[in-house]
């Protein structure tokens, strides 16, 4: 049986209430919420060790740096990467995209391929296509179908010794849809093309390993898997990391300096300008250790039983149709009512006390796809329960009511 429950006592925020009812947070999505023990974290290191790291030789310094590269390690770890270099820290999701569309720029020539999916989110599209502006690359895209998985025969056949880079989300935000990327990466490695797989939405549900994956990049964010805003990882292989140019200048990132010429530091540093979100970075990694402690197996297990119960009491509900029904699937549910816009419904819900997101999802593509506005995504997470499944059905058969 898993304890939700007591797992539920450990986030004070779903004690709350919201427009006098009790909050139900099926915007997980989004962004998750955050354990006491990773609030205890962030409290602990501006209350005891604040101060700036790497450089300083005083304790407090020394405290900091090794708390900082000990969630590092944390990461390193949860990951499977070969080495602690081979992690960055950044901001989150969208810097290390940014991060690695920058420099792979400078690596591509005129008339080069690179594919995209279509089912990114914005910030796996954006990037690449500045990217293509500044090297004169072209962006080719894999199709989806009507069940919100991509079209794999279409994918084999963009493939070519053009292709230099592919990158998809591992799962999709706005659907939910677990896509195939190690049947991806092997493919396009059989092209000589690298490949960088956007991790945001697959890693609250599961525990990727980089080394077993054969991935070339990998990133995520901590604001979705329980840790705070404003932090994030990219993973890189080495020959990778090595061959790509620096993102930024800055201190911290630098070997010499003088006016003449700068050489650059070694990994991780010469990706890492600047001061870092240091109490963040401390924080992602007591939000890996609270996860790894409720195990990604048992997450999994619970979550998809949430999945199908949810999925059974929306349906049972007249006019309501879901989008993304691939079998490979998370615990994300898009779903619209016949003649109500979403943002209606979302508007009704929160006075009702439950939080959805509404909207494109940062995915207008999709939505183009469907031919609709947006959807109303219930996105579950660990600590949901069917009790609030119930209320979110409930809810939504009233707002369908007062708005019909």
């Amino acid at each position: 049986m898993f304890p939700v429950e007591e797992i539920r006592k450990d986030f004070p925020i779903l004690q709350r209430q919201v427009n006098g009812k009790p909050l139900v947070y099926f915007d997980n999505a989004a962004t998750s919420q955050t354990p006491q023990q990773v609030i205890d974290a962030i409290v602990d290191y501006y209350s005891n060790y604040n101060a700036n790291i790497h450089r300083g030789v005083h304790t407090l310094s020394q405290e900091a740096t090794d708390k900082y590269e000990q969630a590092r390690l944390k990461i390193q770890q949860h990951f499977n990467a070969k080495a602690s270099h081979e992690i960055i820290m950044t901001s989150g999701t969208t810097h290390g995209i940014n991060l690695v569309a920058s420099g792979f720029g400078a690596l591509l020539k005129k008339g080069d391929e690179v594919i995209v999916s279509a089912l990114e989110h914005h910030s796996n599209i954006v990037p690449w296509q500045m990217m293509c502006e500044r090297s004169g690359a072209v962006l080719k895209v894999i199709p989806m179908n009507d069940e919100g998985a991509l079209v794999m025969s279409a994918y084999d056949a963009l493939l070519s010794e053009k292709t230099k880079l592919v990158f998809v989300n591992h799962i999709s935000n706005a659907l939910g849809t677990i896509n195939p990327i190690k049947d991806i990466i092997e493919k396009a490695h059989a092209v000589g093309a690298a490949v960088l797989i956007d991790g945001a939405q697959a890693c609250p549900h599961v525990k990727p390993d980089v080394q077993a994956l054969d991935v070339d990049f990998y990133v995520a964010s901590a604001h979705k898997m329980c840790g705070p805003t404003g932090v994030g990882m990219l993973y890189g292989k080495e020959e990778w990391l090595n061959k790509l140019p620096p993102y930024q200048g800055g201190g911290e990132m630098i070997a010499e300096v003088s006016f003449e010429k700068t050489t650059y530091a070694d990994l991780p540093h010469k990706f890492e300008a600047g001061t870092p979100n240091i109490c963040g970075g401390i924080a992602f990694g007591a939000a890996i250790d609270y996860m790894n402690a409720i195990g990604f197996e048992n997450i999994a297990t619970y979550e998809h039983e949430l999945l199908d119960y949810a999925t059974a009491q929306l349906l049972e509900i007249d006019g309501l149709k879901i989008f993304g029904t691939s079998k490979q699937k998370t615990a994300v549910i898009s779903f619209n009512l016949d003649g109500i816009h979403p943002y209606d419904v979302g508007t009704l819900l929160d006075k009702m006390g439950i939080a959805v997101r509404t909207g494109h999802h940062c995915a207008q593509p999709i939505m183009d796809y469907f031919k609709i506005p947006g959807t109303i995504r219930a996105s579950i997470a660990f600590y949901n329960t069917k009790k609030e499944i119930d209320a979110l059905a409930a809810a939504v058969k009233k707002a369908q009511l007062m708005l019909s």
